[in-house]
């Protein structure tokens, strides 16, 4: 359909008579002249833009699909004032088509970053040409582009810079080769940005950040892959790994570029849940308080809708790092989208259907009012305005009195404020002193142990003191409680990832005040090996029972992507233990009987001796080969031969070959 045919609603002009001058002026009538007389009301950027592009989208809002041929086939000798004319058509059909709800937001914002796409990849194709010509450079520069941001995720705004990390594959590079190179692709990317960001005569193309780039202060402006690798290894920070989520090749060699993101995958998704990211990311929304200066009651004029409380940010940090926290188990979770991810995380229980349905309703209003904050003058702000008229004209933008908008706002901002803060800073749980505090032999030890070592930590768990204390007090003895529970705290080796993840799930503590009291030895076994409770956050955890087979095949898929031998010798010993823990867990929760129990426990060290034996043995052949016409089993004796085993059992086993006695392997090292 066309955006004539596609229009829904038409803005309210603030200044009638310039808006039906504009309308005059196409010749316009019908809803395509109340559409130009509602935007040239509002808007003085966009009614200039609409006259000076007149003739192009004049018949691109007659056409199925205008944007396909915004650019002409050749551009090569003319690319800085094209490159600028297309923007200028792009900005100004985009703008109609999303005040009229003739385009989604989604729909808007993915054509803007197809257009950057398309620039960006021009402008690098056209700094680079001068240095092939000249055989400075190669054909294969092994120069690639990174969107990041909104770019990346597909999402650009009305007026947005583009966030672009430059770098060049230097893996079959020498020290002299690659810096050479390098300075050339430093020269190249200059010009190539200098195409984008300079404001001519034509306007611009798109304001460009180079400063996500691994440690931007002392690195040049395009980095080899190999030097920003060893930085995110060693140096990476977790808003980096947040960045990284909506990382994309946008540009230049896709192959290295592709590349490079896969060896980025462990440094953004980490193994285990990581609940300390809900820290770092709580700490960087204050810096940005602090920068904004906003405190108080939220007041919609002069409200950054990005930046600000209840903004458009803090949903992205919300949706963010509640993917980092869960993202590396469960690749299902890696959305570079925000609405998406949003989807995602309440399919997986994460979030509520209720989070998800108003953070996404939110998301997209505050987008639209920030596009149409922008569109008035194509300012590169956010901010609410502060006077009557600025309120009138964004209003008006949008198809709303200035009530109506202060008021849908204003809403939208107080309902995410309240779902974030709560995340990321929720409220002190209060309890009644208790008679365990007068335990102060046991308690006084506390701040000595390995898991207060921080300050942060401290904080936490003095947070969640007051509701384990009133917890354990309820057990039938509440002094062996404390001390048990003092035995699962004096073992933990380190605290804020596991009072994050307690303070994130309160359910959590009411489970381990459950072990402390029922089950001690799994209390202690818990202060060891707390990355266990990862698992209990698993959508799976409290599923039927799968069964040998189907164990046995899970623990082998995951050995077989295990990055070498002793990788998948570490993997194997965690997977074990959180499904020992779980069977420890439904025991004590009733939801087993002990003879299910023993049951399971012997079905689960069948199913890793399968997969584990299977792993070690082609480790070993790949050194000393294979024994021709051979084969050997492992017999089951004693408890795992009756399928019967407790939670502490050793495993007593034979295992028995058949082959010729006199024969060798068949190995670069061969055994008898």
């Amino acid at each position: 359909m066309t955006l004539i045919e596609s229009i829904q609603r038409s803005p309210m002009a603030f200044e009638t008579a310039r808006g039906q001058a504009l309308a005059a002026d196409w010749g316009a009538s019908g809803a395509l002249a109340e559409v130009l007389t509602g935007i040239g009301g509002c808007s003085p950027y966009l009614c200039d833009l609409l006259r000076q592009e007149q003739d192009w989208l004049a018949e691109a809002v007659t056409l199925a699909a205008p944007l396909q041929n915004v650019l002409p086939a050749d551009i090569t000798s003319h690319i800085g004032p094209e490159l600028r004319r297309a923007k200028r058509r792009v900005a100004g059909f985009l703008a109609m088509a999303e005040v009229t709800g003739a385009y989604s937001l989604a729909q808007s914002t993915q054509a803007l970053t197809e257009f950057a796409d398309q620039a960006v990849a021009l402008a690098f194709e056209a700094a680079l040409a001068p240095y092939q010509a000249s055989g400075k450079l190669p054909e294969e520069t092994g120069l690639f582009v990174i969107a990041m941001g909104k770019m990346g995720a597909g999402e650009l705004n009305y007026s947005s810079d583009i966030d672009l990390v430059v770098m060049f594959d230097d893996r079959e590079m020498d020290h002299f080769e690659a810096a050479t190179r390098r300075q050339v692709l430093v020269r190249v990317t200059r010009a190539a940005t200098k195409l984008l960001n300079d404001i001519t005569e034509h306007g611009y193309v798109f304001r460009t950040d180079l400063r996500l780039r691994p440690d931007p202060s002392v690195t040049p402006i395009c980095v080899a892959m190999s030097s920003a690798l060893d930085y995110y290894e060693s140096l990476g920070r977790t808003w980096e790994r947040a960045a990284f989520i909506k990382a994309r090749v946008c540009a230049g060699d896709r192959e290295a570029g592709a590349a490079f993101l896969d060896q980025m995958v462990p440094f953004v998704w980490r193994r285990y849940l990581d609940f300390a990211a809900i820290e770092e990311a709580h700490a960087l929304r204050l810096k940005i308080r602090t920068k904004t200066g906003a405190r108080g009651a939220i007041s919609v004029p002069g409200h950054d809708v990005k930046l600000g409380r209840g903004g458009i940010r803090e949903i992205e940090f919300f949706t963010q790092t509640r993917q980092l926290i869960s993202g590396g188990r469960d690749a299902d979770l890696r959305s570079c989208q925000t609405v998406a991810a949003l989807d995602q995380l309440a399919a997986k229980d994460w979030i509520s259907e209720a989070i998800r349905n108003q953070l996404q309703r939110s998301y997209r209003v505050l987008r639209h009012t920030e596009h149409a904050i922008q569109m008035i003058r194509d300012a590169q702000t956010q901010s609410v305005p502060t006077s009557d008229e600025g309120i009138g004209r964004v209003a008006g933008l949008l198809g709303l009195s200035a009530s109506e908008f202060l008021t849908q706002t204003g809403a939208h901002l107080n309902a995410v404020h309240a779902i974030t803060e709560s995340f990321f800073a929720p409220a002190p749980a209060t309890a009644p002193e208790v008679a365990l505090e007068d335990h102060h032999e046991i308690t006084q030890h506390w701040p000595s142990y390995a898991a207060m070592r921080s300050e942060r930590a401290t904080a936490l768990f003095d947070m969640l003191r007051p509701e384990i204390l009133a917890r354990l007090q309820k057990a039938p003895d509440p002094k062996e409680a404390l001390i048990h529970f003092d035995n699962f705290l004096r073992g933990l080796p380190a605290g804020i990832q596991v009072f994050s993840l307690f303070a994130a799930n309160p359910k959590l503590v009411e489970l381990l005040t459950d072990i402390v009291v029922s089950a001690p030895a799994l209390a202690q076994y818990l202060g060891r090996n707390s990355g266990v409770l990862d698992a209990v956050l698993s959508g799976e955890f409290f599923a039927p029972w799968p069964g040998t087979e189907a164990l046995a095949a899970q623990l082998t898929e995951k050995l077989a992507v295990a990055t070498d031998y002793e990788a998948g010798l570490d993997l194997a010993r965690i997977w074990t233990k959180e499904w020992h823990f779980r069977i420890g867990v439904h025991l004590l929760e009733g939801l087993i009987a002990p003879r299910d129990a023993a049951s399971h426990y012997a079905q689960l060290a069948e199913a890793v001796l399968t997969a584990v034996f299977d792993f070690v043995h082609q480790n070993f052949a790949l050194k000393y080969g294979h024994i021709p016409d051979s084969d050997c089993a492992i017999l089951a004796m004693g408890s795992l031969g009756a399928g019967q085993l407790n939670s502490q059992s050793d495993l007593d086993m034979i295992l028995i070959f058949d082959a010729d006695v006199n024969a060798q392997s068949d190995g670069a090292k061969p055994l008898s």
